[in-house]
C-alpha cells in the first residue's frame, strides 16, 4: 500500500503509482520487467551519508551506478552508502521502495541521465510500487538538483 504522504503528493499532482504484490520490484532489473521497460528508467533512489553529516537522495538511472569521485565532486564531501537503520529513518522508507516524494531531511540529487527517457519510474514508497513521471516533473516535484554523479 503506497504511504499516505506519497499518496497525498501524487494526488496534488493528477499522478497514479503502479501497484504490484508486495516484494515484486525491489531492485531496478526486477521493476523494469514488472513495469516492461527498460532498466535505465527506473529511478532508483539512493541515500548517502556524507563525512559532513549531511544525507544526499541520489535520484539515478537503474542501469548505471553511482561513481564515488562524481558524488564528492557534486556534495563537497566524501559519501558512503546509508546502512538500512538511517535509509528508514532519514527518508521514512525502507531499501528497495525508497522514493523521492516527501523526502525533507536530505538533499535530492538528480541524475541528467534520467532525462534521456521520456517516462521514468521512481518507487512510490514500497518494493511493489512505480510513478510514471517525467524527468522536469520529478525535478519539479522534489525540488531535486539536476547531476551528474554516475559512472558512463
Amino acid at each position: 500500500m503506497i504511504p499516505l504522504r506519497v499518496a497525498e503528493i501524487l494526488d496534488s499532482y493528477g499522478l497514479d503509482a503502479l501497484e504490484f504484490e508486495p516484494g515484486s520490484t525491489p531492485t531496478s532489473e526486477l521493476a523494469a520487467a514488472r513495469i516492461g521497460v527498460a532498466v535505465g528508467q527506473i529511478a532508483k533512489s539512493m541515500l548517502f551519508k556524507g563525512k559532513n553529516g549531511l544525507f544526499y537522495l541520489a535520484v539515478c538511472p537503474g542501469d548505471l551506478r553511482v561513481c564515488s569521485k562524481k558524488m564528492k565532486k557534486v556534495t563537497g564531501t566524501k559519501v558512503r552508502m546509508a546502512r538500512e537503520e538511517e535509509t528508514e529513518m532519514m527518508t521514512g522508507y525502507r531499501p528497495g521502495g525508497v522514493c523521492p516524494f516527501g523526502v525533507s531531511e536530505a538533499e535530492i540529487l538528480i541524475d541528467i541521465g534520467l532525462a534521456d527517457y521520456a517516462t521514468i519510474y521512481p518507487a512510490a514508497g514500497t518494493d511493489a510500487s512505480g510513478v510514471p513521471v517525467t524527468f522536469e516533473l520529478l525535478k519539479q516535484i522534489t525540488g531535486a538538483r539536476p547531476v551528474d554523479v554516475m559512472e558512463r
